[in-house]
Order: structure tokens, then C-alpha cells, then sequence
């Protein structure tokens, strides 16, 4: 069968590689792909946006399946035109997209179907949304209900810094993305991701993953769309996963079927385990990045059928089997990033790297210049290395990491620290 993948970073690479293993396959195209889809696949200059041109694509290569990466096109509703046009894809049409969106979507989505979450309003103008800061204090977030590219959410440790966010989001800093707020109860605990395979009816528990979304070591600086990630998550054992899914993602989906919008494709369950157990922080419409690079090392069977399955309603009943290794992946940016990260320079010895034993490079921002690789965007690279557990997993990423030549990168050198920690208290 052919396959066609939507998408261009990290989490498409990942993608690609594991559809590429699949014995259903025939051929993959990636659109657009990078330098890492190329060597497995077919790349395609075609525009995600252009759902015309994908259509016309698809009759031409007679594809089977399209499997879609990245959340723009989901919500612009890519998947309701090829579906009309009688082509299977994987993901959420545009109704159920919703819930990565519209943060209040989700939210109203959780107060009707009693999904734990936090306390919250919604807001269409600055006023009201600075008196309901002011009368429940801080630390508080403030949220930009549409799609802003990762960087919709501030998360303000004082009440200054609370105002200051709705000024920016309602002065236009995120378009028509910020001309609703949401506002929402600070939650403590430990973050953690969790991904559910879904074909509208039922829901299938795939993995967890924790990733580091501040620049700087220690969790300092800026946030980012994700400078590393590890997986599993050790704070989702067995009965907090079993609640996730109880507790959170079967409502979610009974609550999307009713409101006339069955979710399929993959659910992320972005998570805050605390004293009372897992509550939604938000969800995602699509695979994670750099979450991907993380859990798709540990997949331990052929990812083709899992969506084909979510695609035709007919998700199976028994668990996804993972390997019991831990893959960790640390995230390889250009200087200046996140803000005005540097293109151009040339990388050396990705090769090199991507011999040792277990480890995968992932490309997320690159472009082929002749034989030379360059940067051509913020996070440019996902060095992934598996092991027996945290600390292996993260000294073989980081020797990698030292293999590469790129005097125009930076990574964080402590990802996966809280982890290491905890086996270094218990060994």
C-alpha cells in the first residue's frame, strides 16, 4: 500500500522510519519532508495547506492512508477533504481538532463531561480578564485559546506578569489566536505526557513521555516547543496510567461522540500528576515532538496497522506492545533559539553519530546543500538513544551529541535529570 505523511520536523522522521519497517508498505512520500525523510522515503514538494494539490496527490498515487503530522492542517480540516474525497487518514477531523484548537473548547469539554482539570473562565476582552486575575491572585495561566505555535501559554508566577500576558495576547501578539483568553488555576505537581490511540469508539493506552520545554539546564529560560524528552514517564505507572484513560481519555471520548464529533487519530493527554491524582493541563490533536523521537524507538510491532485501525473505526482491544527499554532524546537547536535562531551553518558527523549503537537521529531542521547538511530552522536535530534505563539511555544520546560538529548549535546537558536522579537514590 501506498502511504503519504504530512509534515516536515522531527516527529515526522520518527514517523516515517517506523512506517518505512512496515511490510504493508509499498511506497512512502513525505510532504515535504527534510534530509532524514529523503533517505527512507520519497520527499514531495507539496504544501500542507494546499489541500487541493494533496487530494490530487492522492488519486494520482493511489494512496491507502495519509497520516498527518503536524496540528495545522488537522485544524484547518484536512482530514473531513480527503476523507470526502474517499481517501483513509489518521487524525481528528476538523470538529474534533477542536481540542487542541480551542483551549475552551477543552475546557468546556471537561466541565460537561467531569474530566478533572483545573478551575477556569474564558474571556473576550482585557478588563475582565485582569479583575478575575486580580481577585484569584498568582501563580496563574494565561492562555491564548487558538494555535500559536507553541507559544500561546504563559504560565505567571506573579501577578504582573499575569496582566502583562493579557495585554500582549489582546494587543494581537498571537493574531486571531489570542482574541479569546483563557484563564486557569495554576496546577502543582509533576508534568507528564500520555498518548491514546482513538477510532471514535474506543481508545487504546500507547505510551508516556516527559520533555524538558524550558532552553536553559536546570529548567530555566525561556519555554520552547521542547528541548528533549524521555520515555516511559516513571511518574505513570500502571494505576496512574489506568486512571488517564478511566478518568480522562474514555470521557473525553464519550463526550466528543455526543457533541457529534468522534475523535480519532492519537489523543495527547498533556498531564499534571499531583496529590489528588492526574488532572488535563490540555490536549493535542497529534503525535508530540519531541515526545515521537522517544516513544516510536520503543514500539515493538508494526505502526502501520495501529493507523490503519484508528483510521477505519476498528481499533483492536489488546495493549500496543513497547519494549522495556527507556529511549531518551536530547534536542540539538541552532544559537539564538528560541527567538531568532541562527540558519545556515554547515553540521558534520551526523553520520557518525547515527552509527553508534542505539542511537537514531532525527532530522527536524535541516536542508541538503550538495553534500553539505545545514541548519535551517530552530530545533534542528533530535540525537535519540535507547537503554536499560535513564542514565544509559542519556550517556549514549549525549556521546552522540559529542560525535557531532556544529559549531552553530547548543543542547541542554542535563536532560532526563529528575530521572536520573531518582535511580541514582534507588540504586
Amino acid at each position: 500500500m501506498n502511504v503519504l505523511l504530512i509534515g516536515s520536523g522531527g516527529r515526522e522522521h520518527a514517523l516515517a522510519l517506523s512506517i518505512s519497517k512496515s511490510p504493508l508498505l509499498s511506497k512512502l512520500y513525505v510532504a515535504p519532508g527534510n534530509p532524514g525523510t529523503a533517505a527512507i522515503a520519497e520527499n514531495i514538494a507539496l504544501d500542507p495547506a494546499d489541500h487541493r494539490n494533496i487530494i490530487a496527490f492522492c488519486h494520482r498515487m493511489r494512496i491507502a492512508l495519509v497520516v498527518i503530522g503536524p496540528e495545522a492542517p488537522l485544524v484547518a480540516g484536512l482530514v473531513d477533504e480527503l476523507e470526502a474525497a474517499g481517501f483513509p487518514a489518521f487524525g481528528p477531523s476538523k470538529a474534533a481538532a477542536q481540542v487542541e484548537g480551542s483551549k475552551g473548547f477543552t475546557k468546556d469539554l471537561c466541565r460537561d463531561f467531569s474530566i478533572p482539570t483545573g478551575a477556569y473562565e474564558r474571556f473576550t476582552s482585557a478588563e475582565p480578564a485582569k479583575a478575575y486575575i486580580r481577585k484569584h491572585g498568582a501563580p496563574i495561566v494565561v492562555k491564548a485559546d487558538g494555535l500559536a505555535a507553541g507559544k500561546g501559554v504563559i504560565v505567571a508566577m506573579n501577578e504582573t506578569e499575569a496582566l502583562d500576558a493579557v495585554d500582549m495576547m489582546f494587543s494581537g501578539a498571537f493574531g486571531a489566536a489570542g482574541a479569546e483568553v483563557v484563564i486557569e488555576e495554576f496546577l502543582d505537581g509533576e508534568e507528564a505526557s500520555f498518548f491514546a490511540l482513538c477510532d471514535g469508539e474506543r481508545a487504546l493506552a500507547f505510551a508516556s513521555a516527559q520533555d524538558h520545554k524550558r532552553v536553559g539546564d536546570g529548567d530555566t529560560g525561556p519555554n520552547t516547543g521542547g528541548m528533549g524528552a524521555y520515555s516511559p514517564a516513571p511518574v505513570m505507572t500502571d494505576e496512574v496510567s489506568a486512571r488517564v484513560m478511566r478518568e480522562i481519555v474514555e470521557p473525553t471520548l464519550k463526550g466528543m461522540k455526543a457533541r457529534g464529533a468522534p475523535y480519532k487519530g492519537v489523543l495527547f493527554v498533556g498531564l499534571m500528576i499531583g496529590k489528588d491524582g492526574p488532572k488535563l493541563i490540555e490536549f493535542n490533536a497529534r503525535f508530540g515532538d519531541p515526545e515521537t523521537q522517544v516513544m516510536l524507538p520503543r514500539l515493538d510491532e508494526d505502526i502501520l496497522p495501529l493507523l490503519l485501525d484508528c483510521a477505519a473505526g476498528t481499533l483492536r482491544n489488546s495493549p500496543v506492545r513497547l519494549k522495556a527499554q527507556t529511549a531518551l532524546t536530547v534536542v540539538y537547536a541552532a544559537k539564538g533559539y528560541p527567538d531568532a535562531p541562527e540558519r545556515g551553518s554547515e553540521i558534520r558527523g551526523v553520520d557518525k553519530a547515527a552509527a553508534m549503537a542505539g542511537v537514531t537521529i532525527y532530522h527536524a531542521g535541516t536542508k541538503q546543500d550538495g553534500a553539505r547538511l545545514l541548519a535551517n530552522g530552530g530545533r534542528v536535530l533530535n540525537v535519540t538513544a535507547l537503554g536499560s534505563s535513564v542514565s544509559e539511555a542519556q550517556t549514549r544520546a549525549y556521546a552522540a551529541i559529542d560525535v557531532i560538529d556544529w559549531a552553530g548549535g547548543f543542547c541542554r546537558r542535563d536532560i532526563g535529570w529528575r530521572a536520573v536522579a531518582r535511580e541514582r537514590e534507588t540504586s
